[in-house]
Parts: C-alpha cells; structure tokens; sequence
C-alpha cells in the first residue's frame, strides 16, 4: 500500500461524506490514537453508526477495508520517522536496557490488564466445556495459528481429544465436521480476521460450542461465540504478532489448561506420565 497522509485525505473529502460518513471522520480527526487500537465493531459504537458505514468510509477513501485504513493512521502517526512502529512507548533512541525495561512493563501490564479481564466464571464453563467435549479443535491464522498449536502442544500432553489444523482450507473442511459434542477454541487478536470468522460460522452451524480469546468483547468473531476470554495488550496495525499479545493470549491458555490438569488430575497425570515416557529416549 502506498502512504499516504490519511488525515489530510479525510479533510480533503469531508464534504463528500454522508452524514454518517462525517460522523466517522470526526471521530477519527479528534481521536486517531485511540482509532489505531481499536476494532471496527467499537468504532462503529463510539460513532452511533453500523459496523458497515465505518466499511464504506474507509471504501470512499479508496481503501480496501477497516485494517488498511488503520494501517494508514498508525503510517501517519509516525510521519518523519521511516523506521516500523514498535510500540506507543518505544523510541528509536532507547539504548537496550531502556528497551530491557520498557518490554518487560509492556508486557507486565499486558499480563495484569488480562488478569483484571477475567471472569472466572466464564473460565470454570470453559473448562467444564473442554472436559466434556468429544473434542477440542483451536483454531487460529497468522500469529494467532501459533498460539493455537502451543494449546494443542500443551493439552496433548495429557488428552487425546485436541486438534489443530495449520492449512485455512482444511480448518474450515474441519469446522464443518463439528457437532454439537465438539468445542472449537478460536483464537484472534483483532476478532476481525475473515477466515476464523468463517470457521466460527460454520462450527456455529454445525452446533458446536465456541470459545473466543480475542482482545476486543464486541467483534465479528464475539457474536458467535458462547465464551468469550478477553486478553489484555494493546497491538497497533503495523505491530502484528506482538509477543505481548501473544504472552496475553498463552496466559489465559496456560489458565484453561492448568484448571483442567486439576480437574481431571488422574487421568491427566496417568497422560502425561505416558506422554513424557513416549519422547524419553528423545532426549541425552
């Protein structure tokens, strides 16, 4: 994509816009940080308008869609400096004890900020959810994909019941042979991504129970699912695959996975002694 100075494009344009149009674009003009970190659903709710006006905004503007057009803004809020965003903290001219200190307090709150999201409610039904599945599916693209293989790595160690599939084609062939016996574990930051939208939408179909990680609690992806488990960190369009992110998104998997442990400890230990024997002469 070429850069280009979005804000003065907007400018440019405003008396083109519908009146929802400008809604959007005031927003925007008064609040482009905040706009950078966050989803399409809320800027749609802060705007008073449907999640569709905020589409064809960004379409008028001769954008493909809501993340080229956050793309756009965080390229604009770092105008004079040709070297990637890294974070709204970090400066070129940290030297490597500041950016040691400043990764480490990113990550901290990250970790606090998604300890504070928990309902621990909803996580004691997401772990009832996941024992009395036939199966467990976690699902994921992009960075997000990794993530979900870390979850199988970590419960295939003690159930043979998960499952996790690298290719997009074959996580929707997967999604589609889903019943209401199954449980998929969709993981993605943004809540936006097309494919797992998609692989929600027909695991929905097929009656499957869904449990969402995802950082946002209204999304494309929180309207199908039946659990939603809010992560903490806050990652801008140019930081994509953020290890903060991903450190928030494994805490709360390293939560799901040590309450089933507890719970199922027997069958779980007996598991995972047999797991840790299978690889022994794996290893010096």
């Amino acid at each position: 994509m070429t850069r280009v100075d979005i804000l003065a494009l907007i400018n440019s344009r405003y008396n083109n816009f519908t009146n929802t149009e400008k809604k959007v674009a005031n927003y925007v003009l008064e609040n482009t940080k905040d706009v950078i970190y966050m989803s399409i659903t809320d800027l749609a709710e802060v705007c008073g308008v449907g999640e569709s006006s905020v589409f064809r905004f960004c379409k008028t503007l001769k954008l493909r869609g809501y993340q080229e057009f956050k793309i756009a803004l965080a390229h604009n809020a770092t105008i004079g400096n040709e070297m990637p965003q890294l974070s709204n903290k970090v400066t070129m001219e940290d030297t490597i004890e500041e950016l040691s200190s400043k990764m480490l307090a990113a990550n901290v709150s990250a970790l606090t900020e998604t300890h504070n999201l928990i309902d621990f409610e909803d996580v004691a039904k997401a772990v009832d959810l996941i024992i009395k599945a036939e199966r467990v599916h976690f699902f994921g693209v992009g960075s997000s994909l990794m993530t979900a293989l870390e979850a199988k790595n970590k419960f295939m160690r003690v159930t043979n019941k998960t499952e996790c599939t690298m290719d997009s084609h074959l996580q929707i062939m997967s999604a589609s042979l889903m019943t209401a016996a199954d449980v998929a574990v969709l993981i993605s930051y943004s809540g936006s991504t097309k494919d797992t939208i998609e692989v929600a939408k027909v695991a929905k179909e097929k009656g499957a129970t869904l449990i969402a990680i995802t950082r946002f609690a209204k999304s494309p992806l929180t309207s199908f699912a039946d659990i939603t488990l809010l992560c903490g960190a806050n990652e801008g369009p140019l930081q994509g695959g953020s290890l903060t992110a991903k450190i928030s998104q494994l805490y709360l998997l390293d939560l799901l996975y040590t309450e089933y442990f507890k719970l199922t400890s027997e069958e779980s230990r007996a598991n995972k002694e047999r797991t840790a024997n299978a690889v022994i002469e794996k290893m010096m």
